[in-house]
Parts: C-alpha cells; structure tokens; sequence
C-alpha cells in the first residue's frame, strides 16, 4: 500500500534510529497517527528541544543543557581518576553499573583511519590537555573490546605515557552467569590471563 507524501516521510525519518527498518519504522508512524497523537506530539516536541538545546560538557564531552554536566559538577566525585570511554551510552553503563567515583572524557568515537576517523576527530589533544591541566593521578582505559577499541586504547596510552600517571585497563572475561564452553575463545584467553589472586 503507497503511503501518502507525509506518512512516507514520517516513516523515513523513523528509520535514522539503530535497528529500526522499514516494518518497525511503518509500525511506529501507523501507531502515533492511529492511537497516540498525543504522545506523538510530545515525541516531537522533546526531540526538537533536546536537538536545539542539549550540547557537549566542556569538560567530558558527555551530552547535557548545561556547560558543565552533573558529574564534572559534583563535588563528590574523584578528581584524581579520568575513565576514558567511546561513547555517552558507555559512560552511562558505568554510573548505572555502580562503583566509579571518578570522571570522565567521552571520545564519541574511536580511532578508525580506514573510515578517515583520526585522533583529533576523536578529541585526544582535548583529553592530552586536560591531563596536563588537572590534577589527574590515574588514567582508565574503557573503551570497547574491538580492533578499534584496543587500538584506541594503546594510541591514547602511548600519548599518555610521558605524564607518570597510572594507566590501566578494564578488566575482561568471563560474564557473570556464562558459561564457559558458550564463551568465544579471545574472552577466555583474556579471562585466564587477567586472572587474579584470592
């Protein structure tokens, strides 16, 4: 069935979202006309104000509407420790996950020269000056556990390196309720060699 200009554009423009396609994107466009014109509404209105408002911390890049974003804020968190994550959705894990006290710098990205994404796309010279400007006696390494993740990773910790700060590394493994013979080999590798002591 042919839609009509406003419906089909309505359904297009759904589909700029992560994992929703043609059906789904049909789906939500025929539900908010049909069933829910008010929440469509409200849809639209705190996309547009967020899309007009929301913006970068000037200190961790992490999205918010205000300069500075409740974290870097906070008095009450570490500033001695920086965790340096890929994205917003990863430093938002973290806090949900409980157990970090300390700050962040979101790179929104990471390293890919194949696809033209460079170090200073990601934000390194910003996070090099950071380190040199604050008091920054540990650096976390968290980026995802992918080729461009772990090479993200070591660039950032080669970069870091003349500072004497201690760099780590989140640890990796085995999943808490995994199994072991369901585990990809590279994971268990990781598991046994970041072992530690009881």
């Amino acid at each position: 069935m042919l839609y009509s200009p406003l419906i089909d554009e309505l359904i297009n423009a759904l589909r700029c979202l992560p994992g929703v396609g043609a059906k789904s994107a049909q789906r939500m466009a025929v539900h908010l006309l049909e069933h829910n014109r008010p929440g469509g509404l409200r849809l639209s209105q705190a996309l547009k104000e967020a899309l007009d408002k929301v913006g970068n911390c000037s200190d961790c890049r992490m999205l918010t509407e205000q300069t500075k974003c409740s974290i870097c804020s906070s008095s009450k968190r570490n500033r001695e420790i920086l965790c340096i994550v890929e994205t917003p959705a990863d430093m938002l894990a973290i806090e949900h996950a409980g157990g970090y006290n300390g700050l962040y710098f979101v790179l929104m990205g990471h390293l890919s020269p194949i696809d033209g994404i460079n170090p200073e796309d990601i934000g390194v010279d910003k996070l090099i000056d950071r380190i040199q400007q604050e008091n920054i006696k540990e650096l976390i390494l968290a980026t995802n556990a992918t080729v461009e993740g772990e090479a993200t990773a070591y660039y950032i910790m080669e970069k870091a390196k003349p500072f004497n700060i201690t760099l780590s590394r989140i640890a990796r493994g085995v999943p808490l309720g995994g199994e072991l013979e369901y585990v990809d080999g590279t994971t268990l590798s990781q598991a046994i060699s970041g072992r530690k002591r009881l």
